[in-house]
């Protein structure tokens, strides 16, 4: 009972130090050992000191070994059948790119409506460490953010930073108010090596020059250099387009940005730069055509949009749970390869007329499930940049292709190993097999029944879990689930208000 105890704590140790990015010599260097003393803790084979839990806790910024309050779990009764509306929050992605907007502007910057999680609140840490006030104005969630004359990068909130891979988009807006600057190394979910090398071909062009070493980026900047041609960007990302965006924004000439990103968060961006006064043609293409300023000292109040990936997660809830349930202010523009694959599926729904979200660009609609069987695709189903299938919206079809007759094959080609964690479903009594770390086959209809379950320390297959769950017999416990918390706000709560059995507790 002992081995087997320590061996569980082995593997929570080991899954938090990946999730942190870092190797064994790495945590050995932080707890003060030696490489083979945290091999053998990992393996079990190591007794543990409660202040070695508590110096292992602090190391990896993990609640699964911190002591004290302890982390948050989720028990779940099940199964569940779901109705009545839900209205979906705004983007999370889009949160924190305007957040990091912000600092492009002197002004006093309004945001209305801010998903208040966890990944909200790591950036609000870092802004007030440089000197930026932020304040929550009311229960609406709108949020005020106001600069320091000057920002004082010397005294940022590294282990806020650390906790946020968001921390990278703060390098387009600082290239232009310091010519040195450090930012510590990004954190967030454990998704595979992220090479930031993309950032730094859209950023040098501006004459940003980056060097990773203990653990900082440590940015130099030459004000001389500025954009002699079109900006081509070696990949279509999102976090790579918003900060070539906002270097774009504080240059006084014309940028052209290709093989751009045009999704739902870059175009929110767009729309709020437009209103700080920056020329931003292009939006909703590839090719941005971006005229800045030398300065940008405005009041602006800006509402981002609704999250589509949220809205494919209350989606996917209703078709798990054979529920008919209608989803509110969903951004369709972003969901339209998501329902028509559904559709080939068998999926039934009925859509109401278009109306505008708040920022009054985006079109949203509200949209009412109907139960019904569906069955397995007949094509793989894979991820493409925008207007494809989003990226975060693909882990959701694996508990989808679970309740659907026949195999499905998902294709998860952007990540080095987020679909290894779409095998946890089989806890639950699912037919998930992995192919390779980008591929599962996945066999439907699935008899769900309730089980304990770590949570993935990825955000969407965390709530994907957590949705099966709600379709298993009996109860459900999932444990840890903080990876929730940084991309959700009140996800259990207000899948009670539709019927769930969801209850959140504490060890003791």
């Amino acid at each position: 009972m002992t081995e087997d105890y320590k061996g569980r704590i082995g593997n929570l140790i080991r899954d938090a130090r990946k999730h942190r990015g870092l190797t064994q010599q790495q945590l050995a260097e932080r707890l003060a050992t030696s490489q083979s003393a945290v091999n053998r803790i990992e393996k079990g084979h190591q007794n543990l000191s409660l202040e070695m839990l508590a110096r292992i806790g602090a190391a990896l910024d993990s609640e699964i070994v911190a002591l004290g309050a302890g982390p948050v779990h989720l028990r779940v009764s099940g199964p569940t059948t779901l109705s009545g509306s839900i209205d979906v929050k705004t983007s999370k992605n889009a949160g924190v790119a305007l957040l990091c907007a912000s600092l492009l502007n002197r002004g006093r910057t309004t945001l209305r409506s801010v998903a208040r999680i966890e990944e909200v609140n790591r950036l609000l840490e870092v802004l007030s460490s440089l000197g930026v006030q932020t304040r929550w104005i009311n229960a609406d969630n709108d949020l005020e953010i106001v600069p320091p004359k000057e920002l004082d990068l010397s005294r940022i909130d590294e282990d806020a930073a650390r906790r946020t891979r968001s921390i990278i988009m703060f390098l387009g807006p600082l290239l232009h108010r310091s010519e040195a600057f450090d930012l510590p190394y990004a954190g967030g979910c454990n998704l595979g090596t992220r090479t930031v090398e993309p950032h730094m071909s859209a950023l040098r062009p501006f004459g940003l020059e980056v060097k990773a070493t203990d653990g900082s980026y440590h940015a130099r900047v030459n004000p001389v250099i500025e954009p002699t041609r079109p900006i081509v960007l070696t990949e279509r990302g999102d976090t790579v387009t918003e900060n070539a965006l906002m270097a774009a924004a504080l240059h006084p000439g014309t940028t052209i940005i290709r093989n751009a990103s045009s999704n739902y968060m870059v175009q929110d961006l767009c729309f709020f730069l437009q209103k700080l006064g920056v020329d931003v043609d292009g939006v909703g293409t590839t090719t941005l055509t971006v005229t800045g300023r030398s300065e940008i000292d405005v009041d602006v109040d800006y509402a981002p949009s609704e999250d589509p990936i949220e809205a494919m997660s209350l989606l996917a809830a209703a078709i798990v749970t054979e529920s008919e349930i209608t989803i509110r202010r969903v951004p369709i523009e972003f969901l339209e390869i998501e329902l028509a694959t559904l559709e080939e599926m068998g999926f039934r729904y009925q859509l109401s007329e278009e109306y505008l979200a708040r920022n009054e660009r985006t079109r949203l609609v509200d949209i009412t499930t109907k139960p019904g069987p569906l069955h397995a695709p007949l094509d793989k189903i894979h991820p493409m940049p925008f207007p494809g299938l989003n990226i975060d919206n693909l882990p959701f079809f694996a508990v989808i292709a679970a309740v659907a007759t026949g195999q499905t094959l998902l294709h998860d080609w952007v990540y080095e190993n987020r679909a290894i964690y779409l095998v946890e479903l089989n806890k639950l009594g699912g037919d998930v097999k992995l192919l390779d770390p980008h591929r599962v086959m996945i066999e439907g209809p699935t008899h769900w029944s309730g089980a304990e379950v770590v949570c993935p320390p990825a955000l969407r297959p965390a709530v994907v879990i957590l949705l099966a769950m709600l379709a298993s017999k009996g109860t459900s416990v999932l444990r840890s689930t903080y990876v929730i918390h940084r991309g959700y706000e009140d996800l259990a709560e207000r899948l009670n208000q539709l019927g769930a059995n969801i209850e959140p507790f504490r060890d003791i």
